[in-house]
């Protein structure tokens, strides 16, 4: 798990071939990109422009894939993100889904709050177990986009 500022991204394009790609592409979000996806190179790598209210913690779920790589980038609003690794998950609430690319957990104690507000960004690796969309002190619309990047390309 990798937390830092889009100011700072080019430090992290090296990590794998699709990065400096992805991170291209948030530095053009201004906000009025239709909500979906927006492909960048096909299946290996597309944005998820999505807005929402974030929810209170006790309705946060644990998630974690496998195929991707998630580029979380808060354009605007605030929230947390909980992380934990995924070998501390306890009690599965959905497993793993292919089509979805996803399996989903109970809040486990021990994590640490990533506190995101606009500008921030988080690579969540497959080994990253992540609670999105959390209140940070109050509820507020956020405006994000995921970057979803294929682990093997």
């Amino acid at each position: 798990m990798i937390q830092d500022t889009l100011a700072n991204s080019s430090r992290y394009e090296a990590l794998h071939p699709l990065f400096d790609k992805a991170f291209a592409f948030l530095r053009t979000v201004d906000g009025t990109q239709p909500l979906g996806r927006h492909d960048i190179v096909g299946d290996d790598a597309f944005a998820l422009v999505q807005t929402y209210e974030t929810k209170p913690i006790e309705k946060a779920l644990f998630e974690a894939h496998r195929k991707y790589i998630d580029v979380q980038f808060i354009y605007s609003g605030r929230e947390t993100i909980l992380w934990a690794p995924i070998a501390t998950m306890a009690e599965q609430t959905m497993a793993h889904d292919d089509t979805k690319d996803a399996a989903l957990w109970k809040l486990v104690p021990d994590t640490t709050a990533l506190h995101m507000s606009a500008g921030h960004f988080a690579i969540l690796y497959p080994e990253d177990a992540h609670a999105p969309c959390i209140e940070w002190d109050q509820a507020d619309t956020v405006f994000k986009v995921v970057i979803k990047v294929a682990v093997s390309v």
